[in-house]
């Protein structure tokens, strides 16, 4: 199980450093006053960016925000810099009925980026930034639970709110579910919502989101060919697995073309080979790096044994062996169409019929959080955070050293992210 927190209370402002005044809220979906704590959080955060899965300096600003608010239970990990507040609804029950439980996500961690983009919240260590917007998500997450907090006695649901490190890196969502995070408010999640906001792609504050297959699974192997080194001038003497690992590159593609379905393809892109150190000597070993996209659990589940099968073979051929190493491995990101539809409605109950929009085909990119949807039905939710005013194609994108994501949008996440919780009843027992 998570430890429960237990901390002193700390000061969320960056020591020495001047951040600008918030700007008002482009719309006003939260109180003005709740508005200005987040973007504050938010700036706070970006301007201390944090890797993988120790975050010491953003999980003691979460907690910080969220300690000593009524109703809220905080626990964190013990792998990982994880934190798990649980809000307690305080709307009355009819008899025979139990508590809804509704899970919301929002990721921690930073990039190993040096950001160019000259804001005046821009952190001041370099090889870390804020590229994907997590700031962002962190910030929202903490604004709803206080948001909540505020309405508990119209709040039916208990609310887990999944503050996770370690999304770009080693899926520091199985982390927490392994520690617990699905039973953290003793029943299992019903049902379970993340936001993830594009500095791109979308127009600003807008939501956008499809049934079924949103996003691709991943899976990153690295094979090594195993040969035998020796002089340059002799290659028959030794067993050189440098064309073998060329040959495999190419096979691999032909398995693209011939063992999967056109419409239902899969993506094999092989980013590194590495073997040698001079060119008069045949190495030992040859290592291909290799990343893996599919948009179905069928075709995943066929494409890692594939590509070993691929790798093996071509390698036996040639009298020499290959092993692999799985270094990633995220499922495909599946959203419910009854938990989109309800997303769709909220929104455009909230916004208007223009704040939402259908996501027209899925994307290639992966995301942990499939592995909370592969055990919860629920909906992964894209929002437009690209400046007001800006086209987005024509601005960067997420993961760019000159990604900007508009802090304006904030609120409306804010009010989604608490909506989808506050619109859901009892269940029976």
């Amino acid at each position: 199980m998570m430890s429960t927190a237990s901390t002193s209370a700390r000061n969320t402002s960056a020591p020495g450093q001047q951040l600008p005044a918030v700007h008002p809220a482009a719309q006003e979906p939260i109180p003005a006053e709740l508005n200005g704590h987040i973007v504050r959080l938010r700036r706070y955060l970006h301007a201390n960016p944090e890797l993988d899965r120790h975050l010491p300096t953003t999980q003691a600003a979460v907690l910080d925000a969220l300690e000593g608010t009524e109703g809220i239970e905080l626990h964190t990990g013990k792998a990982q810099s994880s934190v798990t507040a649980v809000l307690r609804g305080a709307a009355p029950l009819p008899e025979g009925t139990r508590r809804p439980v509704v899970l919301l996500r929002g990721d921690m961690d930073a990039l190993p980026v040096t950001e160019e983009t000259g804001l005046e919240y821009s952190p001041t260590e370099t090889g870390k930034m804020h590229a994907c917007g997590h700031d962002m998500h962190t910030a929202g997450l903490v604004g709803t639970l206080l948001y909540l907090a505020q309405r508990r006695d119209e709040l039916t649901a208990d609310v887990v709110g999944m503050f996770q490190p370690a999304e770009e890196t080693a899926g520091g969502a199985k982390t927490m579910i392994e520690e617990g995070l699905l039973e953290a408010a003793g029943q299992p999640v019903d049902e379970a919502y993340a936001i993830h906001v594009y500095a791109d792609r979308y127009p600003h504050a807008t939501f956008v989101s499809k049934p079924g297959t949103i996003q691709s699974g991943c899976d990153d192997l690295v094979i090594t060919v195993h040969g035998q080194g020796g002089h340059g001038s002799a290659p028959h003497q030794a067993a050189d697995p440098v064309p073998v690992a060329a040959e495999i590159v190419l096979g691999l593609q032909t398995m693209v073309t011939r063992q999967f379905d056109p419409f239902d393809p899969v993506v094999v892109t092989v980013g590194s080979i590495k073997a040698g150190s001079a060119p008069n000597i045949i190495p030992s070993t040859a290592t291909i790096q290799v990343t893996l996209r599919s948009f179905s659990p069928a075709s995943r589940e066929k494409l890692v044994p594939a590509v070993q099968r691929v790798a093996k073979g071509i390698a036996e051929a040639h009298g020499m062996s290959a092993s692999y190493r799985v270094e990633c491995d995220f499922p495909v990101t599946v959203n419910s169409a009854e938990h989109v539809d309800y997303v769709a409605e909220t929104v455009r109950d909230l916004f208007g019929d223009t704040a939402y929009r259908d996501l027209p085909r899925t994307e290639a990119g992966s995301e942990d959080f499939s592995e909370v949807l592969q055990r919860v039905p629920g909906a992964y939710i894209f929002l437009g955070a690209v400046p007001e005013g800006e086209d987005p194609t024509k601005v960067a994108g997420n993961h760019s050293p000159h990604a900007i994501f508009d802090d304006r949008v904030l609120g409306r996440s804010v009010r989604l992210f608490a909506e989808l919780a506050l619109r859901r009843g009892p269940l029976a027992h």
